[in-house]
C-alpha cells in the first residue's frame, strides 16, 4: 500500500494532474488523461508509455 504522503505529491507525468489510488487493483488513475499507472511493490510505475487507456 502506497503512503498518503507520497500518494498527495504524486501527479500524473503526462498532464501534471492529481492521480486517484485504486488500492484493490494496485493502479494510479488519472482521469484527466484516461490512463491508469500500475504499482509494483509499493513502488508506481510512471512511465507514460506503460501505462494503461481506459
Amino acid at each position: 500500500m502506497l503512503e498518503k504522503k507520497l500518494l498527495d505529491i504524486l501527479v500524473c507525468p503526462k498532464c501534471k494532474g492529481g492521480l486517484e489510488y485504486d488500492q484493490e487493483n494496485e493502479k494510479l488513475i488519472c482521469r484527466i488523461c484516461r490512463l491508469k499507472y500500475r504499482v509494483e511493490e509499493d513502488i508506481p510505475v510512471m512511465l507514460i508509455d506503460e501505462a494503461e487507456s481506459f
